[in-house]
């Protein structure tokens, strides 16, 4: 066997259709596209947005307005209200807290807020505290820890 004898298999390659070049060929006079009409004309044809008249899918669905951010980190929040099922002294961080059915899960970040009152001295650690919430863990007698948090593991839905 040669260079010159290389061929491709039989029936590998086939020629593409010469469309209207006369009726001898097969697909002459309408070139397969049939008679008359929109689509017969070049250009012709709806795009795909189009549904015969009917209001298109797109715009029966409801408008979609704004972004996600995809870098907002999404906090748990439990109020120190919540935190009054802890005994005195206790060390309350995200896996007593998710122990305790406040939050879901101890992997995701915790946010403590200040809403109500706190009578017992703990120490409590979490992401990140609002200002009331500091104020009245610290005059309970108790002590706020900030713990760290991985940007990468707390994004959306975690």
């Amino acid at each position: 066997m040669r260079l010159h004898e290389l061929r491709p298999a039989k029936g590998a390659k086939k020629a593409r259709k010469r469309k209207g070049r006369g009726i001898s060929a097969g697909q002459g006079k309408t070139a397969g596209r049939g008679t008359k009409g929109q689509n017969a004309r070049s250009g012709g044809g709806k795009g795909p947005y189009f549904e015969g008249g009917q209001l298109p899918l797109v715009r029966r669905l409801p408008y979609k307005r704004g972004f996600i951010n995809r870098w907002k980190v999404y906090y748990r929040s439990v109020n120190i209200s919540r935190l009054a099922i802890f005994p005195e002294g206790s060390e309350v961080d995200p896996v007593a807290m998710a122990e305790a059915g406040l939050i879901k899960k101890a992997s995701l970040p915790v946010a403590i807020l200040g809403d109500g009152e706190l009578d017992r001295a703990l120490t409590v650690k979490a992401h990140r505290f609002s200002a009331s919430a500091r104020t009245k863990i610290n005059a309970a007698g108790g002590t706020v820890e900030e713990l760290p948090w991985d940007v990468q593991r707390t994004r959306r839905g975690g």
